[in-house]
């Protein structure tokens, strides 16, 4: 009994150590979250400037002026990966991973940012042509190589189309696993704003300077480096969220289980002083 109630102690102190690591990794988690969050909404409204003038351009423009809108047949996907270095983010990753099942049907070669993606990739045996590190907080000169990269595989014809496979932070409980084709630059496919205005949609909102076509052929790059960027945002927002959820989901299960054990620990102590006294009892009543 004694050796009981040992035991039980042992796994009480055990589990108060990793609730305390868990709690610590949470509070972490929700700093880096909030700062995540408020980086990824910060730069949707510049997104949603730069769809209302690439579709007003679209109107005013042929869209053979620019290889980036050139339309192929998709011989070659590449696909970027954008997953997370650490785990200990619940199914964040696995959801992700999943999602490269569609492209098994067509060659297709990747390009990852991310430790897990880089593992799952080789693991799996697919062509990888680059990794690319990023930082915890990246800014728009750190993504630029990796939409620089994915920009020149398309310009050069290796491949016809180029998507991003990467984590759409929607609020902290909803992250969805999103493909997104970035290249060709389709005005057709663009996210229509919810407010655009009649003159927007008839194309006859700007005036460009010096004429539409060079305007056109300026802002597609920055286009595709912002929109990688901002994907990019998006992961690490969903990446701090669902890491804080798991950690208070680990947190609130070891405060449980503290619970349940040290209810165990009271029944086994006494039922061991239960035992105890009705030993003492029965010797009196023997001697007696």
């Amino acid at each position: 009994m004694a050796a009981n109630t040992r035991d039980i102690r042992r796994r009480i102190k055990s589990i108060k150590n990793t609730a305390q690591i868990t709690k610590a990794m949470q509070m972490v988690a929700a700093s880096k979250m909030r700062k995540a969050q408020a980086a990824a909404t910060a730069g949707r409204p510049y997104a949603d400037l730069m769809n209302r003038v690439l579709v007003s351009l679209s109107r005013t423009t042929s869209p053979e002026l620019s290889p980036l809108l050139e339309v192929r047949e998709v011989k070659k996907e590449l696909v970027l990966v954008v997953s997370t270095d650490k785990g200990l983010c619940g199914a964040l990753n696995t959801n992700l991973l999943r999602e490269t099942q569609q492209f098994d049907k067509k060659p297709a070669a990747y390009v990852a940012t991310g430790r897990k993606a880089v593992q799952y990739l080789a693991r799996t045996k697919k062509e990888l042509l680059a990794d690319f590190h990023l930082k915890d907080a990246p800014a728009l000169l750190d993504t630029k190589p990796i939409s620089k990269f994915l920009i020149d595989k398309f310009l050069s014809g290796e491949v016809d189309r180029v998507s991003v496979l990467y984590t759409r932070f929607v609020n902290t409980l909803t992250l969805k696993p999103t493909i997104q084709t970035i290249l060709p630059i389709s005005p057709a496919d663009l996210p229509k704003p919810a407010d655009a205005t009649p003159a927007e949609e008839s194309g006859l909102e700007f005036l460009y300077e010096p004429s539409a076509e060079e305007v056109l052929a300026g802002i597609l790059p920055h286009y595709v480096h912002f929109q990688v960027y901002q994907m990019v945002l998006d992961a690490r927002a969903s990446e701090h969220s669902a890491r804080m959820v798991a950690m208070k989901n680990a947190t609130d299960n070891a405060k449980q289980m503290i619970k349940d054990l040290t209810l165990e620990y009271n029944k086994v102590r006494q039922a061991s002083i239960t035992t105890e006294l009705l030993e003492i009892a029965t010797a009196q009543m023997s001697l007696g």
